[in-house]
């Protein structure tokens, strides 16, 4: 009991430090840019109808989340419920927002098991909706970008360093994710080394327990893998919803940039670069990518928004990240209630 409440505690502290981190580096913007003396001047002219817009935009965000997430469970489960679907898309949101390194996805899998399904296909769907919803960002990014070369190699600085580091960490990831799927003698040899590994320090029959049950759960996942990836339609479905969701995630910079009643820029330029921000900050080792997605915002939309910039980022940065963590808190904890998690 003891360590269950120490466990709680901790996880609530860390979650506490990410948050107060992410504030820190968006106060940082603001007092290192004398934002803060207008900042409540300006957030009160802010445009109600483009405030609604933005809301809509991160609502059916998490609904094409779900759904997309869906039509991979339903595959492999036809009993799975949307709502289901819709909860376990939330985690992922959530503890994407709140943890290091992408650990939104582990607690889907995790989430997953515990509503009934196996580790191994759980385990196999997410590894397919974060390949799908990776590679189609990828592209999307880049060719977006292609239609608007020169006005960012021309006013974005160090545009060419940051589109290498967002070609390498994507592809690196594409390529890893896919030989892991594909390739069940290179998934069983990293098995057999770890079990070589606890051998060695004496856990032989704690090794062969866990060969055992992480083996199973492997042939569930490539199996599982297979049964996906023979549907040439379910990922044709994916991919073109995964499209529509990253177009309207992008949208939500220029429903922002509205809001200010500002005008005169290209919709396409501005979805363009959040696109290409977002991919190249995903791989930013904290909470919610705090620190790259910020200086990336600023980088690529300053020249849209000018003396609005250090409001716009605040904006933005609400829209995108602190909206998921308090929808997120809420949904995790009362569909947890629903589907009586323990």
């Amino acid at each position: 009991m003891r360590d269950q409440r120490k466990s709680r505690i901790a996880k609530n502290l860390f979650s506490a430090i990410t948050i107060f981190l992410s504030i820190g580096i968006l106060t940082f913007f603001l007092v290192t840019e004398d934002g803060m003396k207008n900042m409540g001047h300006i957030l009160a002219e802010l445009k109600p109808i483009w405030l609604m817009w933005i809301l809509v935009g991160a609502l059916a965000g998490w609904l094409l989340e779900g759904y997309v997430l869906h039509l991979f469970c339903r595959h492999l489960d036809k009993s799975w419920t949307f709502g289901r679907s819709f909860y376990i898309g939330m985690v992922e949101i959530f503890y994407s927002a709140l943890t290091p390194f992408g650990m939104g996805e582990p607690m889907e899998v995790y989430s997953m098991t515990k509503l009934g399904m196996e580790t191994g296909a759980a385990t196999s769907i997410v590894a397919v909706k974060s390949l799908v919803h990776h590679g189609v960002t990828f592209v999307y990014s880049f060719v977006l970008v292609a239609f608007e070369l020169n006005y960012f190699q021309t006013r974005v600085s160090n545009f060419s360093i940051i589109a290498v580091f967002g070609l390498i960490t994507n592809s690196i990831f594409i390529i890893f994710v896919l030989m892991f799927m594909m390739n069940e003698r290179l998934t069983d040899a990293i098995l057999q080394a770890i079990v070589r590994f606890m051998n060695k320090i004496k856990l032989n029959k704690l090794s062969q327990k866990f060969y055992q049950q992480v083996h199973g759960q492997l042939l569930i996942f490539h199996d599982s893998a297979k049964i996906i990836g023979s549907s040439f339609l379910l990922y044709l479905a994916a991919i073109l919803l995964t499209l529509v969701q990253i177009t309207v995630a992008s949208l939500i910079s220029y429903f922002v940039y509205r809001s200010f009643n500002l005008k005169g820029e290209s919709v396409f330029t501005m979805v363009a670069a959040d696109t290409f921000v977002t991919m190249a900050a995903s791989f930013i080792p904290l909470p919610g990518s705090s620190g790259g997605a910020e200086g990336g915002f600023y980088l690529f939309f300053r020249e849209f928004f000018g003396a609005y910039i250090i409001p716009g980022i605040t904006l933005w940065r609400f829209s995108t990240y602190y909206i998921n963590i308090l929808m997120g808190s809420l949904i995790v904890y009362f569909g947890g209630k629903r589907y009586q998690l323990k």
